[in-house]
């Protein structure tokens, strides 16, 4: 079976082989799928960025044999189902709503009240402003995976989409390094990789999600390079040994 759920140019995209994608658990695709609906318009958090993240997660689990990939699928799947955009003040709870909310629909796939906890937690954890330590394994992967979405060159186009909804300026012109302010990224774009981007990279919990990670940093860190460099500003100076 194949399935297009996203608006806008995905209309217009060839639609996804859920069977090839999500085996041996493309029933359970379908299932949620069809019950989150026609996706949104925030092209960030979309149909593509779910497959994203599952190609991420399925990367890891790869590596992880104690993996519940059932589990794993059904938290990819989830995880972003309640819509909470980056400057509502829920933004927080954006988590915890869609973990309220993916309990309802395994519930009534039949899911055992430990497994619907395990998948609470999973959603929950993987959110960065909720601030909530991943406790398990498919909790580790899933956040492991979604961040690794938010870095590197996807992360470098999400950024300045999201900051071009929420009509953010792509810098501050009088200061585009927060030397003499605070860093805002509500108002300026750039400043978010400093506000959050480039902390995510110590943040990683299995070895096959900090591999990836210090390439995407690697790709991250040159854009914003190449992008100071062509607002003629110099390169920051290095710390010196202690």
């Amino acid at each position: 079976m194949t399935l297009n759920r996203a608006e806008g140019a995905e209309d217009r995209a060839a639609p996804v082989d859920l069977a090839g994608v999500f085996a041996p658990h493309a029933a359970l695709a379908r299932h949620l799928l069809a019950a989150l609906g026609p996706g949104g318009t925030d092209g960030s958090h979309d149909l593509s960025h779910l497959l994203r993240v599952w190609r991420n997660a399925a990367a890891i689990a790869a590596t992880e044999p104690a993996c519940d990939l059932e589990l794993l699928t059904a938290s990819v799947l989830l995880h972003d189902c309640v819509a909470v955009e980056k400057n509502s003040p829920l933004r927080a709870q954006a988590s915890r709503l869609a973990a309220a909310h993916a309990r309802t629909l395994l519930a009534g796939w039949g899911w055992a009240p430990d497994r619907l906890d395990a998948l609470a937690h999973a959603i929950e954890a993987h959110s960065f402003s909720a601030g909530i330590a991943p406790r398990s394994l498919e909790a580790r992967i899933l956040q492991d995976a979604d961040r690794l979405d938010a870095i590197g060159a996807i992360g470098v186009a999400r950024c300045f989409y999201v900051g071009g909804r929420l009509h953010s300026a792509l810098y501050d012109a009088a200061d585009p390094d927060a030397t003499a302010r605070s860093l805002d990224d509500r108002r300026f774009a750039l400043d978010h990789f400093a506000a959050k981007l480039f902390r995510l990279g110590d943040g990683f919990h299995t070895a096959a999600g900090r591999r990836e990670s210090a390439a995407r940093m690697a790709t991250m860190a040159a854009f914003v390079a190449a992008f100071r460099a062509e607002l003629g500003l110099a390169a920051p100076q290095e710390a010196a040994p202690a």
